[in-house]
């Protein structure tokens, strides 16, 4: 199963918020511990620091290089026509379950 699978898997069967299926799709790479993914939990819904999309702060968050991380929210930028969770709603561009999937395979590619 990829990390995109697993990403989605959380969000689709788990129940897991887009911020914690971002932690658990990418756990065993980044390390994630259950603790950090229960504590992500205060991240979804356009509750993330600046109203970030919660799986585009979770992916910002594993990113610790400050070029990648610029790239992974411009290319989510142009996919998602924008960064905060609410403004993402209201264009109807992605679901929430896109958004999940877009971070999920931008932090691969990147």
């Amino acid at each position: 199963m990829s990390k995109v699978e697993k990403t989605l898997k959380a969000y689709k069967e788990e129940k897991l918020n887009c911020a914690q299926s971002i932690l658990r799709g990418y756990q065993e790479i980044y390390a994630v511990s259950d603790e950090q993914i229960t504590f992500a939990k205060q991240h979804g819904g356009g509750r993330a620091p600046d109203g970030l999309c919660g799986a585009l702060h979770s992916a910002l968050e594993l990113t610790e290089d400050e070029t990648k991380a610029a790239l992974l929210k411009e290319k989510f930028l142009d996919d998602a026509g924008a960064l905060r969770c609410s403004e993402i709603r209201a264009l109807k561009k992605l679901s929430c379950a896109g958004c999940v999937q877009l971070a999920a395979e931008l932090l691969e590619k990147h």
